[in-house]
């Protein structure tokens, strides 16, 4: 069983930036990020893979980054030029195979709150 921890979020205004961070409790093939804002579906924000391979979102390309510290099992999302339309809970994820599909994830954190005010 992997535990998963946010932190990072909060409140910040349209055009600004934000890093979310997610420590797991052990070592995952791939870690991702969802979102899910009120009265929608959660949805794949992006992930990456222990070798460094990513994919994104059409919605974020360009100004979110995902990375990791693989020697901290944490993974990092970045987020630049946010627009409020980005405000949602953010939830991390991890499985251990390649995903990029709710579904596809067995571990989940309990989400952190990202705010962007117009």
């Amino acid at each position: 069983q992997v535990q998963l921890v946010e932190s990072g979020g909060g409140l910040v205004q349209a055009g600004g930036s934000l890093r979310v961070s997610c420590a797991a409790s052990g070592r995952t093939h791939t870690m991702g990020w969802f979102r899910q804002a009120p009265g929608k579906e959660r949805e794949f924000v992006a992930s990456i893979s222990w070798t460094g391979g990513t994919s994104y979102a059409d919605s974020v390309k360009g100004r979110f980054t995902i990375s990791r510290d693989n020697a901290k099992n944490t993974v990092y999302l970045q987020m630049i030029s946010l627009k409020p339309e980005d405000t949602a809970v953010y939830y991390c994820a991890a499985t251990n195979y390649w995903a990029t599909l709710a579904d596809q994830y067995d571990y989940w954190g309990q989400g952190t709150q990202v705010t962007v005010s117009s």
